[in-house]
Parts: structure tokens; C-alpha cells; sequence
């Protein structure tokens, strides 16, 4: 059976502690799925991390796996518990839900898409929604947690970079008018899945290539930087969005005509983040 959950990109030689990961830019939307939902082949997509895989892509040049869902966040988001199901979309599930994600239909099987638009005609069997955890949610985790233990074991110590993108209407929307809007959005739970020295580091390799950078709002990461991240563990995990209107028409969802730059300059921050993760001899060899 061919894995249909995840895909990984190697680099020729692993000289890194740091994995990036995207767990929402998954494409794969099956004739089996689309034949289940009540939207047309646009408006699915519109909470899809479109092309961030593409804006990670050199991390392998660098030292460091990237791995990526196949998948797309619409049928399962990788970002959320394996028990967050919801009851107003799954059927023989009675509890109430249990946090504000469920109950406003981004479970781990959503029920939304951006701007609260349903998915599905009705609902989905508890058979399927199992089916989804035990063949994309957990091969794709299960193969990032090996890929964080083999950091742990050849380095001491792993760093997860989360990639996600964010809706320019989110930052306008949730800052006052009068305030500079981010590129980047810098995620570790207000200090609590990465140590501050690594999150410094990693936001002072997005500020020296140009982006504005602001942490922890409106985005402070979700679960699995919540699953990760463990400092005191030598665990850091930080989750990373970036404006998606910087590389994408978020209408058409067509690249920007520049987007080969930002994806050069992305490569810039990845060198950067990945030197982070070097052991001191092997990263004063590479400056």
C-alpha cells in the first residue's frame, strides 16, 4: 500500500537538528472526498496552507528533513488532538465538544472551512473518521516523532519548525488600525514549547531577511507545537505563519508573479534557522 499520508524530503547528509514541517499544504483531494462535500474545488482549498511546502522547500539543501502532509487540512488537520471529533459533524458521537476549536467546527475532522462555510451535505460515520486518524493523522505523526528522535539521539536536542501560512484578512481584523501588520507570526505558547534563546534566534533570522516578525498573537501555535515542545526535554518546537498575501493571490490561489524571490529569501531564513540546530564546531565551519 502506498503512503498516501505524508511525504519527506531528505537532505544528502543530515548535519541538523531541526526538522520543518507542513501540515496543512496537503493537495490531495480525492474524487472519493470531493464526491462527500458541498463545495466546489475553490472554496475547499480556502483553509489550506497553499504552496508552503513550495516556500520550504530548500531545507534538505541545508541539513534538515522536511516533511509535508499529502493529505489536505480539510479531510484531517494534522494540528489537532486525535480525539478532538465533533459531534455536530460525526455521527454516534453524544458528549458535548470539548473545547471552543470543536464547537466552532475545527475538530480534527473539520467541519468548516475558512469563514465558517460547511463542508459536508450531512454527516460522516464514526468508521470514517477513525479510518483518517489510524491512515494520515497518525502515519504523519508518528513519522515526525521519529524524525525528532533522530535528532534527539545524533544531536542532544531537536527543533521543530511548524510552517503554516495565515490569512492577510486575520491580521487586519485582529490588530488596531494604526498598527504595523506582521509577515510573520512567531508561535511557542508564550515561552512554553521552545527555550527563549531558540526562539530569539529564530525570529532574528526572519528580521535580518526583511519581515516584520511579531510572536505569540494572534497566533501562538496550536497541538503540535503543544505536543513537541518540550524545552526542559531539549525539545523546542515553534510554529511559524507567514502572510499569505506576501506570495499568493489568496482569491485565485495562484503564486504571486514574485514568488520565486520570497521563496529565495525564505531559503536565506532557512540556512539561518538551520545553523541554530549545528553543533558549535560544524556552524562556525559553515560561517
Amino acid at each position: 500500500m502506498s503512503n498516501t499520508a505524508y511525504q519527506i524530503a531528505r537532505p544528502a547528509q543530515r548535519n541538523t537538528s531541526v526538522v520543518f514541517a507542513s501540515p496543512h499544504s496537503g493537495r490531495g483531494y480525492t474524487a472519493a472526498f470531493m464526491g462527500q462535500v458541498d463545495l466546489d474545488a475553490m472554496l475547499i482549498r480556502s483553509s489550506e496552507d497553499a504552496f508552503v511546502d513550495q516556500l520550504y522547500a530548500a531545507a534538505p539543501d541545508f541539513g534538515a528533513p522536511l516533511i509535508r502532509a499529502i493529505a489536505p487540512r480539510a479531510f484531517v488537520d494534522l494540528n489537532r488532538g486525535p480525539d478532538e471529533f465533533d459531534p455536530a459533524l460525526i455521527k454516534d458521537i453524544f458528549r458535548k465538544p470539548q473545547n471552543p476549536r470543536i464547537a466552532s467546527g475545527l475538530g480534527v475532522i473539520p467541519r468548516v472551512v475558512a469563514n465558517g462555510r460547511h463542508i459536508y451535505r450531512g454527516k460522516i460515520t464514526l468508521a470514517q473518521a477513525h479510518d483518517r486518524i489510524a491512515n494520515y493523522w497518525r502515519p504523519y505523526h508518528d513519522q515526525l516523532q521519529t524524525l525528532m528522535d533522530e535528532s534527539n539521539r545524533a544531536y542532544g536536542q531537536s527543533i521543530l519548525i511548524d510552517c503554516h501560512s495565515m490569512p492577510h484578512e486575520a491580521l487586519s481584523t485582529m490588530t488596531s488600525p494604526n498598527t504595523t501588520l506582521p509577515d510573520i507570526v512567531l508561535g511557542d505558547r508564550f515561552g512554553k514549547t521552545a527555550a527563549p534563546q531558540i526562539m530569539d534566534q529564530v525570529e532574528q533570522a526572519f528580521v535580518s531577511a526583511g519581515f516584520r516578525v511579531a510572536r505569540n498573537a494572534p497566533f501562538a501555535g496550536a497541538y503540535i507545537v503543544q505536543r513537541y515542545g518540550h524545552p526542559a526535554r531539549s525539545q523546542h518546537a515553534i510554529q511559524v505563519e507567514i502572510d499569505r498575501g506576501i506570495y499568493m493571490n489568496e482569491k485565485t490561489l495562484t503564486l504571486n508573479p514574485d514568488f520565486a524571490h520570497i521563496q529565495a529569501v525564505i531559503s536565506g531564513v532557512i540556512a539561518q534557522i538551520a545553523e541554530i540546530g549545528m553543533p558549535a564546531d560544524q556552524r562556525i565551519a559553515a560561517e
